[in-house]
């Protein structure tokens, strides 16, 4: 086999080749047979045509494109071996000279992976930033734990504080005319987990029973209603109802009636080692960010634009579902965003996005990371826990996308990278104070 191998630019390469016309004809022979058994002719039973009436009925350059199908895979995959080429992404054809006969010559374009230059990896001496520990963490939980069992009592000899529930009738006006769904009977609002408007639950505070009063509100620019962004509005309230949280008593009777454990030792030791948990997690999660982004910044490589904006476009079809899951449309969205903005954040995303999956796979090769039936079977595990679902159930549902096994052995690998990176770098933490900003975890 003749091959002609090209660089057409960056890491796209232009491949000829010549396939021999023995095999080319058997293939077209083939072919011409495949697509008779699937094709109406009229006066001919499906696979009793002959090839010339095939050929009149469908035209010889279908038949010559079915034949390259066949033919191709394996003479691809020959020159990729060749010539080491790393490919990324399905080859495709360019031009091809098929006459009956002779040699037929196929020209296709393929793109490899960007060449990275890797920076040390290993032996580094990193230092992490993590948060002060949280010493009511644990307080908190408990709390959080007896507030889910709480009772509500009405209050009928005080005002409204920011840890009540209200209930209340309002009417909402814009600009002097009545919001659209602006308006409730008896609705209920926890203050402290307000999801309203800002402004509007701190305003309900300080308010006594069957008061009336009205409440003065900003909507938010991003607000999802064009008419009410940024555009102030007025909320006549009449408190019906104010409703104070009393806790349960903490003791192991009770524990025992709203938990798994017998008590209440049982469930603060519990509560315990979930705390202690979320804080390792956390100071893990910044130790990969860290590590990782140490090897980043020695790292280089050069990203085709090609790449980038097929990546734009996955980022795009990502945040479309995303969207679509809480009800907004997106282009609603985009009209709402500045779109010279939105573009460079996007083609940021998309850059970052690129150069991290390259530098993971690179160091996967490097320290030569194996993904074994036993990784398959924890990471499957790990997901239908956070599924809450039976391993057996997530393996019918997602088995049958051919996705799947990639996308999850692509996760394999990440990990097993970000585990090495951990294991054979010298970290060092570093508590910083709640007012300075952690690296994210």
């Amino acid at each position: 086999m003749e091959t002609k191998l090209t660089n057409v630019k960056d890491n796209i390469y232009s491949v000829t080749i010549s396939i021999p016309a023995k095999e080319a004809t058997s293939a077209y022979n083939t072919a011409a047979g495949k697509i008779a058994q699937y094709v109406n002719i009229d006066g001919f039973r499906k696979g009793k045509a002959p090839r010339a009436v095939v050929e009149r009925h469908v035209g010889v350059d279908r038949i010559q494109q079915e034949a390259l199908e066949m033919l191709l895979p394996k003479y691809l995959g020959q020159v990729i071996y060749d010539n080491k080429l790393d490919v990324i992404t399905q080859p495709a054809i360019t031009d091809y000279k098929f006459e009956t006969g002779k040699d037929v010559e196929v020209t296709f374009e393929v793109e490899t992976r960007p060449e990275v230059k890797l920076g040390a990896y290993k032996d580094l001496a990193v230092k992490v930033e993590i948060p002060e520990e949280d010493k009511t963490a644990f307080d908190t939980a408990l709390n959080n734990f007896l507030t889910q069992h709480a009772s509500l009592e009405l209050v009928l000899d005080r005002p409204s504080n920011d840890s009540d529930l209200v209930v209340f009738d309002f009417d909402g006006t814009c600009n002097g005319e009545a919001i659209q769904g602006g308006s409730a009977k008896n609705y209920t609002l926890d203050l402290a987990h307000s999801n309203f408007i800002p402004g509007f639950a701190e305003q309900l505070v300080g308010h006594n029973i069957k008061e009336e009063f009205d409440i003065n509100v900003t909507f938010p620019e991003n607000y999802h209603d064009e008419k009410l962004k940024g555009q102030p509005a007025v909320f006549h309230i009449k408190l019906n109802e104010i409703k104070t949280r009393v806790l349960p008593e903490l003791t192991d009777e009770f524990v025992s009636k709203n938990s798994q454990f017998k008590t209440v030792d049982e469930l603060k030791a519990d509560i315990k080692s979930y705390v202690d948990t979320q804080y390792e997690n956390i100071k893990k999660i910044n130790a990969e960010n860290s590590v990782f982004k140490t090897v980043i910044d020695s790292s280089s490589v050069e990203i085709p634009q090609n790449m980038i904006d097929r990546e734009i476009e996955s980022l795009k079809m990502e945040y479309q579902q995303r969207l679509s899951y809480q009800g907004i449309d997106w282009n609603t969205f985009i009209q709402s965003q500045n779109a010279e903005e939105l573009n460079e954040n996007l083609a940021k995303d998309a850059t970052e996005r690129i150069k991290n999956s390259l530098i993971i796979d690179k160091i996967s090769k490097e320290i030569d990371v194996k993904v074994e039936q036993a990784d398959f079977q924890t990471k499957i595990s790990q997901m239908a826990g956070a599924y809450g679902v039976q391993p057996q159930d997530l393996l019918k549902q997602f088995g049958q996308n051919p996705d799947f096994i990639s996308t999850m052995s692509q996760q394999i690998i990440n990990d097993k990278v970000r585990d090495y990176l951990i294991s054979n770098n010298k970290i060092e933490y570093v508590e910083v104070k709640s007012d300075k900003q952690p690296i994210e975890a």
